[in-house]
């Protein structure tokens, strides 16, 4: 029996991670409105306790078990110990460190989406529609990509990483005090640096939240062009907008309220491309028609930055390790909630052409406004009211 305490142990943590997610999935509501904001409060804590360190604790913590792993196997080896017991401690581990994260932030996953807390209304659209806020987008990063700063070459040149981090905070307060955006509250501390970023480059991950430390992490060798969104969107992560697509959505309001223009620039560059592949995915006629008349559009420094960003990746990343890196994440996201997996990132398209539709489409809907003249018998329906219109009057004659 003691060979197999470890595997009942692992077993007992893993079922009440079960049990706090199916907790969280069918008392949806009630997580909306309470988990949330007690875990910004301790996520805010967290974050002032990392933040006393530049590196990432929870890389530390990686390192930290994997000697403790090793060291392990040695003693293993040396004490002859049983390797079916030892496994089972190690699953152990796994199952309580996966327990503690769903306990203090995976349950966000179950938590209404974002539409609701910014009063977007979700509706049906067409081809036309998304060509429509593709179009906005395009034409809104094109006139940013003549404002940024950029070198002798023409490439985009931000400032440093850590006058970036900085600045995040900007857009989100804006969103919070300006738009009344409650949802957006919470920790505002800078993004950290991700360490090892060669190797999150080779799998082309950009950043990395992690609730058990508060820590909002993003990959500093990412193109300057897309580093104030990816500082927004693990921002976003660290406030407990967990989705992706929200996550997403998160960062490009966060770079377009922010006063820089360089965030604005980075919010509308990655507006534009989530657009844009969104008609490419559809792969009908009609859609990679409609994405051709949008590339035609493409501004020349708009369109350098759109092909530095793909030549970045197509260079430094690893097919292996991406698709590896992808498959590890898609499961991660569908085991903790998030049904849609890594295809999430790119349903943020949806919320991308709603937010148009309602911010630039209807405002610049006119009404042809008419006056009503209550005296207008052309203006009231009269029908169905007994005298309703008077004789006119008879002259009396004087006796």
């Amino acid at each position: 029996m003691k060979y197999w305490v470890g595997y009942l142990t692992a077993a007992i943590l893993a079922g009440m991670s079960w049990v706090l997610m199916q907790f969280g999935e069918k008392f949806s509501t009630i997580v909306d409105m309470v988990y949330p904001y007690v875990i910004r409060t301790l996520q805010d804590m967290l974050a002032q306790w990392s933040g006393s360190v530049d590196y990432c604790l929870w890389q530390m913590g990686v390192m930290a078990l994997l000697v403790v792993v090793i060291a392990s196997v040695v003693v293993m080896i040396v004490c002859k110990w049983n390797p079916v017991r030892w496994f089972g401690w190690v699953l152990a581990g796994a199952a309580l460190i996966f327990m503690c994260h769903t306990l203090v932030w995976g349950i966000n996953y179950y938590a209404g989406s974002i539409t609701d807390d910014i009063r977007l209304e979700e509706r049906q659209y067409g081809v036309e529609e998304l060509t429509r806020a593709a179009t906005y987008y395009r034409d809104m990063a094109n006139d940013l990509a003549s404002q940024v700063n950029r070198d002798g070459s023409g490439e985009v040149d931000f400032a440093d990483f850590d006058t970036l981090a900085l600045q995040a905070a900007d857009g989100f307060e804006t969103l919070v005090y300006d738009y009344s955006y409650s949802v957006f509250a919470g920790s505002n501390l800078p993004v950290k640096k991700l360490g090892w970023a060669d190797m999150y480059t080779s799998m082309g991950i950009t950043g990395v939240t992690v609730g058990l430390t508060g820590e909002a992490a993003v990959n500093p060798q990412i193109p300057d062009v897309t580093l104030p969104f990816t500082m927004c969107h693990e921002m976003a992560h660290r406030k407990c907008i967990a989705v992706e697509r929200d996550a997403n959505f998160a960062g490009f309001l966060a770079c377009m309220a922010n006063e820089s223009v360089e965030y604005q620039y980075s919010g509308y560059f990655m507006a534009y491309r989530y657009c844009y592949n969104a008609l490419i995915r559809a792969n009908t006629s009609e859609t990679i028609a409609a994405a051709a008349r949008l590339s035609t559009g493409v501004s020349e420094l708009l369109d350098r930055d759109l092909k530095s960003y793909d030549a970045f990746f197509a260079s430094r990343r690893s097919d292996s390790a991406t698709t590896l890196a992808n498959n590890v994440n898609d499961t991660y996201l569908k085991a903790s909630g998030d049904e849609a997996g890594v295809a999430s990132y790119d349903e943020v398209s949806d919320l991308l052409v709603w937010w148009h539709y309602q911010q630039v489409i209807l405002p610049n809907i006119t009404v042809e406004e008419s006056h009503f003249d209550p005296m207008d018998e052309s203006q009231v329906d009269l029908s169905g009211i007994i005298n309703a219109k008077e004789t006119e009057p008879v002259e009396e004659g004087v006796g």
